[in-house]
């Protein structure tokens, strides 16, 4: 990278309100025309002239104390900058339109204009950021405090370095603005400096940014300022609150900035740096190779760190005449590659200085032609040209498709690059297999911070590192939060704190699991890592598709929620004993729950053989155990006299259906158990989605908000139900880079339970009221089976399971009530118990629309899905519904 030019210009205009860079812009002409006449600045959501920012850079302190006061939640950048990527992805639209009008006016050539907004559009999508914050910062919510380690009541997050100033360069136009947003992800308040010479892309680009942002969090924590490096006394207003200082630019540059920098600043350089090429024998001469070696020197004029500036060969060691043949003999021959390479490119017009360079650095060569040690191939017009050299050293090119030749033999590679190794970045290695590995850990050996292929050395990826360190943890700092036994069951210290920040549902349609379903067909191949089916306990079993790292974002929130229901991974002894197998994932989750919460556990799963499970229990002291209801529930009274012995089992955390009171007051009375928890609501298509805490009862769950942003709708109509009232649940995931569920209905019925918990969390809470489908219509009447199950456990005493029959008679339907045949009461009282408990059931006995009967059975005939092992609470076997 060049170091910026000095250039000062005057800039005299009034302040522009933000809605003239509002993205809703009906106009793009009268929007650009508007901006082609404001403010040379951007401060937080205006734009305003030098003067008025004078004025403001004088309380840059106080602005600091005010902006940071409050986290900036990394969802609302994120959110912000994908609206941003599509805008900039919209042919015609205001925003893109705009920003090329904005880039062309500066003297960029249209196509280039063009592919920079890709470029930048690409780096700012959701996907590349939320991969960007795993790789760099773990995860997605960085600033939150949690718990690393979940044995230990310790708290980490990345918090802001806080004022963090950022002087770009002058020669990538991309680099100042997304320099800013690592800035934004990581919470600092930015205050940018561009040279006087560039495009004001960034400041419009950075306006954008905030306009995308309706809370106007993003538009506080960004200053975008434009002025010559020649006005130091601004550089001294910038430099003397900041926190952190990030500078581009040569040695001169990051000189002149740090004596500005105050003691304690964190100074961030982002220099200059060198990349060179290393061609073994075998590759020197392979056609294709030297093709994409040109085509690397001719991308970007060689203007990127990361552009070729010499070649090196592996000779032979020695110094004799037959390796400056060789080296010569390359040169010939790659600068046909390069003259060919060269001819597709346009040749961008050269400043004086840049020419003179140029010109003096081919002199010299071509003098030293006549001692031997140098050879010039150069195009007639001087549009490319080869430098061989005899000696090894590493040498800058004067770029523009100036590129040295020298020899190199890969046991002096630590000898000759050592000493630069300050300024080396990117090595391109082409050679055999072997031999690529072993220069890769020689060039790394030395101070290269980067091997790729030839071809490929201005390619990168998202989550890259840049210059041998991620850059959003040079723009954070690394806090903690030690605290005592109190915070056992808090995964979170920032939930003790205030309400998260939960960005609104989505306008659009209400999605089925239809939907779901039909959104597979044109799903991408490498969104689908992970996939699991449904238990099919409410209709046939459907698929779901995660990335692996959507699973482990889930598996993470989920391990939290584990921690607030009472799990202690320091001391409980987990047996898992979910269903396992047919693609069902609750075995799989929670053994992906246990594992982060780096837990003991005993991977069991479900099976007939309850002995063998009783007897792995005990023997491998298990305190705690996980499963379905109706399994544990079998387990427990088929295996009653061995558990009820051991007396060792403290814990129950269930998922997929629910313990009745009778069932709890049982598990507790005679087997000695402490806590039954729900470990999880979830589904399979949605994962996670909400958890209960120690202070939860019955179905009240806390939602899981980090992933999911819920409605609750009315029970007839699409609108919101209201305050404390059930209604359907509707969740929109935030957290699926593929699969991305919004507005989902998944079938579960609720209500919004009001105020902070007792628990001293602020997470929203729900409680489930269950399915639509527990609610059938018979006879023309409406049951809920969870009604059934209440008059069976408040009226007769009943502890086991309960299911619902519904059949088609001769002249009317029937309702069966299955009982299991260990806890039934009398057949004659159960089924005149049940009508007069039940008024609309007595009324349609009595009205002859249904017959009602009342059977027991042994639980093993009890109908369940195949896969989770789930009770099936309504068979349904009439042919049609009504």
């Amino acid at each position: 990278m060049n170091p910026e030019a000095v250039n000062p210009e005057a800039a005299d205009a009034d302040v522009v309100s933000p809605e003239a860079v509002n993205l809703a812009a009906a106009d793009p002409e009268a929007v650009h025309r508007e901006l082609a006449t404001a403010g040379t600045h951007f401060w937080q959501g205006a734009f305003i002239d030098d003067e008025e920012a004078a004025r403001q850079l004088a309380d840059l302190p106080e602005l600091a104390a005010r902006a940071l006061a409050d986290p900036l939640p990394t969802e609302l950048v994120l959110n912000a900058c994908q609206v941003l990527a599509d805008a900039l992805g919209t042919p015609g639209g205001a925003v893109r339109t705009r920003l090329l009008g904005v880039l062309t006016d500066g003297g960029t050539e249209p196509e280039e204009a063009a592919a920079t907004l890709a470029e930048i559009a690409d780096a700012i999508g959701r996907p590349a950021l939320e991969r960007k914050l795993r790789r760099e910062l773990g995860g997605l919510r960085p600033e939150r405090l949690t718990r690393p380690d979940a044995r230990e009541t310790t708290f980490e997050a990345w918090a802001p370095v806080g004022l963090l100033v950022h002087i770009a360069p002058g020669n990538a136009a991309a680099v100042a603005p997304l320099s800013v947003i690592e800035g934004l992800l990581t919470g600092n308040l930015n205050v940018l400096k561009t040279s006087s010479s560039d495009t004001p892309l960034a400041q419009h680009l950075l306006a954008a940014l905030a306009a995308a942002d309706p809370t106007g969090a993003l538009a506080g924590r960004v200053v975008a300022l434009r002025f010559s490096s020649a006005r130091t006394e601004w550089l001294r207003l910038l430099c003397a609150p900041a926190d952190a200082v990030a500078v581009w630019g040569g040695e001169d540059a990051v000189r002149s900035v740090a004596e500005l920098v105050p003691a304690g600043c964190r100074l961030i350089e982002w220099g200059h740096r060198i990349s060179f090429a290393y061609l073994t024998r075998d590759a020197w001469s392979d056609t294709a190779t030297l093709d994409a070696l040109a085509a690397d020197v001719c991308r970007f004029e060689q203007q990127a760190c990361s552009s070729p500036q010499v070649v090196y060969l592996d000779t032979e060691d020695t110094e004799d005449a037959e390796d400056a043949d060789e080296v010569f003999a390359f040169a010939e021959r790659f600068a046909a590659h390069l003259a060919a390479a060269s001819a597709t490119l346009p040749r961008p017009v050269l400043e004086p200085a840049e020419h003179a360079e140029i010109t003096t650095t081919e002199l010299l060569a071509r003098l030293e032609e006549h001692l031997g040690l140098t050879r010039v191939i150069a195009a007639d017009d001087g549009s490319w040209r080869v430098l061989a050299d005899t000696r090894p050293a590493l040498a800058a090119s004067p770029l523009h498709r100036s590129i040295w030749v020298k020899p190199l033999p890969r046991a002096r590679v630590m000898a000759t690059l050592r000493p630069m190794r300050r300024y080396l970045q990117t090595a391109a290695i082409a050679g055999r297999r072997a031999d690529v590995a072993r220069l890769s850990r020689a060039v790394l050996a030395a101070g290269v911070l980067r091997v790729t292929p030839v071809g490929g050395m201005l390619d990168g990826y998202h989550g890259e590192p840049h210059d041998g360190v991620y850059a959003l943890q040079r723009y954070s700092r690394r806090v903690s939060v030690r605290a005592d036994a109190a915070f056992a069951t808090t995964a979170c210290l920032d939930d003790l704190a205030a309400p998260a920040v939960v960005p609104p549902a989505p306008a659009g349609p209400l999605l089925d699991k239809a939907g779901v379903q039909e959104s597979l067909r044109t799903l991408a191949p490498e969104y689908a890592h992970l996939l699991f089916r449904s238990g099919g306990s409410t209709g046939t079993p459907a698929l779901s598709v995660f990335t692996n790292a959507d699973y482990d974002t889930q598996m993470r929130a989920s391990a939290d929620g584990l921690l607030a229901a009472g799990f202690d991974p320091a001391r409980d002894r987990a047996a898992n004993l979910f269903y396992c197998g047919g693609m069902y994932g609750s075995f799989i989750s929670f053994f992906s729950i246990l594992e982060r919460l780096n837990a003991t556990q005993l991977p069991i799963a479900a099976g007939p053989d309850h002995t063998a499970t009783a007897e792995a229990l005990v023997t491998y002291g298990a305190n705690a155990v996980f499963g379905m209801p109706s399994y544990l529930w079998q387990l427990f009274h088929a295996e009653g006299e061995a558990l009820r012995a051991y007396g060792g089992i403290r814990k129950v955390f269930y998922g997929g259906e629910h313990f009745t009171q009778e069932q709890r007051r049982v598990l507790t009375e005679e087997f000695g158990v402490e806590v039954i928890r729900s470990a999880a609501y979830g589904s399979t298509d949605l994962g996670p989605l909400g958890y209960q805490c120690t202070h939860a009862e019955g179905s009240v769950h806390h939602v899981l908000t980090d992933l999911h942003t819920l409605e609750i709708l009315d029970p007839q109509a699409d609108r919101p139900a209201p305050a404390g009232l059930p209604g359907r649940l509707v969740f929109t995931t935030r957290t699926r880079a593929g699969q991305r569920l919004e507005r989902y209905q998944i079938g579960d019925l609720g209500r919004a339970v009001e105020g902070v918990c007792p628990c001293g969390s602020h997470t929203p809470r729900v409680e489930l009221l269950g399915r639509y489908g527990d609610v059938v219509r018979v006879g023309t009447y409406f049951f809920n089976v969870r009604r059934f199950e209440a008059v069976a456990q408040e009226h007769l005493g009943y502890r086991g399971e309960l299911q619902l029959l519904l059949d088609t008679g001769d002249d009317r339907e029937r309702i069966t009530v299955r009982l299991d045949e260990r806890y039934a009461p009398d057949a004659a009282a159960a089924a005149a118990c049940f009508p007069a408990a039940i008024p609309e059931l007595a009324s349609a006995v009595a009205e002859d629309l249904l017959a009602f009967t009342v059977e027991s059975a042994d639980s093993g005939d009890f109908e369940r899905t195949a896969t989770s092992g789930k009770l099936r609470t309504v068979i349904d076997r009439r042919e049609s519904t009504a």
